[in-house]
């Protein structure tokens, strides 16, 4: 498509906006992420000689056919959300604004970083929001879909509020908490179960986490216990474990619990993992479960329920011309567009060159003019602050309390509270915000929109757990 632009003397601006079309099901919000690995993309992409070579032999063409492409890079501007901060279905992540052939090129790497980035963030802040408090630690590496996902992956839930990462290459390298135990093989490699944990404690002179579900459960608790007893206060020190990782997670930790208090040793944590997700994690939570921390792993790493984003990346104006795609189903609205975030998460979108609403904050901000971003690389503790601070059930609830007075946003609303056999509502509210409602594109209006917190309002729990979402600090 480049080359025939080039050839064709298509060189104009034009604007490209990604976007997720529709949410997952049962899902409420999305975390924007995936923005930093685009720009670093776009600041560095370069057609050199070689990859002319590389596209003339894929293609078998000549080397001549494609040498207007020689020397091609990104100089175009792209605003977007930031990472980290909540958006909904239907509004630009991103927009890029670049002479057509760059924006063009661009499609397929930033839309792969955002969709799956933005999905795996979504999905480890829904375990935080699940835990209730509790430290969630990631375990996805061995499971994910290759070591740079697992990077990702790692790098996302800590975004998202994880306290660390089995991953040691990530933990490294993003000044992350490294976090793990041994393996089942490790205890079979010994004659005996305590000889495997006297070993692994020897080599570890700080706090230990030992598996204890290899052979019978209940018995490797208590030889964990013994072996943590006979370490001095200095070598078991605070922080010392023992990780449930099969089993009834549940009624498992509350006979560790009990053996371990039994055995004087109140300050050793239960570790649990084996499966987990943001529903196995909300049910342990809800039980009240002794369980100081979850470890998640495949289901997170890759997301399971919702491994992927209906996510676009679509023309919407070419050389100064709006432009819309008319295809049944997939019609796009024409112009590039702002997000505006009002009192309520009632976002909405509008034309770029719009009047902000009175109480409207734009979401949108110009991170790179001219090929090179507008500012420094921000931290992951930047992008972690743009989450909200409080969660809705960052609380642990004594057992028999009831339901926590905050549900989950999309966790336990959307799918738990729908009557019997009522669909996902997935109406939009359509209206303009005023005068300056945007001009007309080939007769069509182009209107703004309240977006997903308002589409799934359908009832009185999730307008309630809505409003309370939408009085926390950063939304």
């Amino acid at each position: 498509m480049a080359m025939a632009y080039l050839r064709e003397g298509m060189t104009g601006p034009a604007t490209f906006s990604l976007f997720v079309r529709d949410l997952p099901p049962d899902r409420g919000f999305l975390v924007a992420a995936g923005l930093e690995s685009a720009l670093d993309y776009l600041a560095d992409l370069l057609v050199g000689p070689e990859d002319v070579d590389a596209f003339a032999s894929a293609l078998h063409r000549p080397r001549r056919d494609l040498q207007s492409l020689l020397g091609l890079e990104f100089t175009g501007e792209v605003r977007a959300v930031p990472e980290g901060r909540i958006v909904f279905a239907g509004e630009p992540l991103l927009e890029v604004a670049a002479p057509l052939p760059q924006a063009q090129l661009a499609e397929t790497y930033v839309l792969n970083q955002l969709s799956h980035q933005t999905a795996i963030a979504s999905k480890a802040a829904r375990c935080v929001l699940a835990a209730a408090g509790h430290p969630v630690v990631d375990f996805s590496l061995r499971r994910t879909h290759g070591p740079q996902a697992g990077f990702q992956a790692a790098r996302l839930g800590a975004l998202a509020g994880f306290a660390g990462t089995s991953n040691v290459a990530a933990a490294t390298t993003l000044g992350m908490a490294a976090v793990g135990t041994m393996a089942h093989s490790f205890v079979q490699a010994f004659p005996t179960e305590e000889a495997a944990f006297r070993a692994f404690a020897r080599s570890h002179p700080g706090p230990v986490t030992l598996l204890v579900d290899t052979y019978d459960t209940e018995e490797g608790v208590r030889v964990a216990a013994r072996v943590l007893r006979d370490l001095d206060d200095a070598a078991r020190g605070p922080g010392s474990a023992v990780r449930l990782d099969s089993g009834d997670l549940g009624a498992l930790a509350a006979r560790a619990r009990a053996i371990l208090d039994g055995a004087g040793l109140p300050d050793v944590r239960i570790t649990a993992g084996g499966g987990l997700d943001e529903y196995a994690v909300d049910d342990l939570v809800r039980s009240a479960a002794p369980i100081d921390t979850y470890a998640v792993g495949t289901r997170v790493g890759v997301s399971a329920d919702a491994p992927y984003l209906d996510s676009a990346y679509k023309l919407v104006e070419c050389d100064g011309r709006p432009v819309m795609k008319l295809s049944s189903a997939k019609v796009t609205a024409p112009g590039p567009k702002q997000v505006f975030r009002r009192p309520g998460c009632a976002d909405v979108i509008a034309l770029a060159d719009e009047p902000s609403p009175e109480d409207g904050t734009p979401l949108l901000e110009t991170v790179m003019r001219a090929g090179r971003r507008t500012a420094a690389t921000p931290t992951l503790d930047e992008c972690r602050e743009r989450l909200p601070r409080t969660w809705p059930s960052c609380r642990r609830r004594p057992a028999g309390s009831g339901p926590r007075s905050a549900p989950c946003v999309g966790l336990r609303t959307a799918e738990r509270t729908r009557l019997p056999g009522q669909a996902p509502h997935r109406g939009g509210d359509v209206g303009c915000h005023g005068a300056a409602a945007g001009p007309r594109a080939g007769g069509l209006r182009i209107a703004s929109v309240r977006t997903e917190v308002s589409r799934r309002a359908t009832s009185a729990c999730v307008r309630r757990d809505l409003a309370w979402w939408a009085s926390r600090p950063g939304w």
